[in-house]
């Protein structure tokens, strides 16, 4: 049977193309996403892709899933540091989690180096540009086996 993962994605990601191209690139989320859905397909994953700028409406989506996924990919973008709601939401409904980042975290601002999600995460992804995507599907398709 496929297993599904959702993969998440916070704010400002909508952005991805036109914004600080120098540490996010030119490739957009739409772009990601078709690149995720071909990987998934590969792998016999099946995938669904959110984006929210909104931290409730992130909370949501991630209490929804406990139904209908057997994983979640995140990239909580700039909540990764803030956000309590949303790392009560994954501890909450106990699907592995693989937490994700287009840049490396840990060289960037001091505030930037704390993930407040990374308790509820098998496993960080950070650096590797947009192939951090496949690669956190690459590694819960591992999870999931």
């Amino acid at each position: 049977m496929t297993k599904k993962i959702l993969i998440i994605n916070g704010p400002n990601l909508n952005l991805l193309g036109e914004r600080e191209e120098k540490k996010y690139g030119k490739v957009t989320l739409e772009e990601v996403k078709k690149k995720c859905e071909l990987h998934a397909k590969l792998i016999n994953l099946t995938i669904k892709f959110e984006q929210s700028n909104i931290e409730g409406e992130i909370v949501t989506i991630i209490q929804n899933a406990r139904k209908e996924f057997n994983g979640i990919i995140i990239n909580a973008a700039g909540y990764t540091h803030t956000s309590v709601a949303i790392l009560d939401a994954l501890l909450a409904i106990k699907l592995p989690t693989v937490e994700v980042h287009i840049t490396n975290i840990y060289n960037r601002e001091d505030f930037r180096k704390k993930s407040l999600i990374s308790e509820a995460a098998k496993g960080i992804i950070c650096g590797f540009g947009i192939n951090g995507y496949i690669m956190a599907l690459d590694s819960m398709k591992k999870i999931l086996n």
